[in-house]
């Protein structure tokens, strides 16, 4: 046998047992979906993203429709698209002035709210002072009583201090409604923050009021941010008490002047439908500043108690 062929032979013996011998399977490792899993995952999360989008898309569809009664047609709409709805609302309703109590109450309910609720949170979460565990269930308690029941109290308060049509009386009404679940949300992000740093604070020189303010916050501002969207939001949509307490049409919110093209023998849903979409441009808007520390805030304000 020549000295070339032994090379090969060991290559062919090599390749045969490596032939013979069984592959063993791919481990996949901790944490690692399969391909199919993986696929039923995006089909699912696609699925539920577009019957999350219909009402907003179907919603802008019908606002393009002239006419008062094509949602009962809505395949009429196609062929007389236009946005005569949205030149109405902007130039011939008060749309502008529903718009600017809207944003006065709810920037409004959204300061005055965070700021009570971030300073009852610390406190709360901080300071052992006598009753705090009860004044924190009394805040959640009175998140239990209907609007029905608060309706005539609270009107007669505010008569009392002459703030009914006024902008702070809504202002004050809301922030019953934000305070108390934004204190709880606050207190419960404030828990993750290390009490060392509040030490640290101290051994500066800083007073309380200090620390919180130029160490606190500042790690705070997941929690701040889902307060601060949860408060604009309940004002800004809100409806039974702006419509009980606003008497002028001008000083309207957007939610109770959506109702004006609703009658008792008539409705403009077309109308209603521009008018709905622009409404939510302000909210998206928002929503938009603050994405960024949302998901951060919820999550964290739930891992203590």
């Amino acid at each position: 046998m020549s000295t070339l062929d032994r090379p090969l032979s060991a290559e062919v013996k090599g390749a045969s047992a490596e032939a013979t011998t069984p592959r063993r399977p791919k481990v996949r490792r901790r944490g690692e979906s399969s391909p199919l899993a993986r696929l039923t995952s995006h089909g699912v999360l696609t699925v539920a993203s577009l019957i999350a989008l219909f009402p907003v898309a179907w919603l802008v569809f019908l606002s393009l429709g002239p006419d008062k009664d094509d949602y009962l047609r809505p395949g009429a709409i196609w062929g007389k698209m236009t946005l005569d709805n949205y030149a109405f609302v902007l130039q011939n309703t008060n749309f502008f002035d529903w718009l600017k109590s809207s944003l006065i109450v709810s920037l409004g309910t959204t300061v005055i709210g965070v700021l009570v609720a971030a300073t009852t949170g610390y406190a709360v979460s901080r300071m052992r002072f006598p009753g705090y565990k009860r004044f924190m269930w009394v805040l959640l308690l009175t998140q239990m009583f209907p609007v029905t029941v608060l309706m005539v109290p609270m009107y007669q308060i505010l008569s009392d201090l002459q703030l009914i049509d006024t902008y702070l009386g809504l202002i004050l009404v809301y922030c019953t409604t934000a305070v108390p679940y934004c204190a709880w949300l606050m207190k419960g992000y404030f828990d993750t923050i290390p009490f060392e740093i509040d030490e640290a604070g101290r051994v500066d020189g800083l007073n309380p009021i200090g620390t919180f303010v130029r160490l606190i916050l500042p790690l705070a501002k997941p929690g701040l941010a889902v307060a601060a969207f949860y408060s604009f939001i309940t004002a800004f949509g809100e409806v039974a008490f702006a419509t009980t307490f606003m008497l002028d049409d001008k000083k309207y919110t957007l939610a109770v002047g959506l109702q004006s093209f609703v009658s008792e023998h008539d409705a403009q849903r077309n109308l209603m439908a521009a008018t709905a979409v622009l409404i939510a441009i302000p909210v998206s808007a928002f929503f938009y500043l603050v994405q960024k520390n949302l998901v951060a805030g919820l999550t964290a304000g739930g891992t203590k108690g």
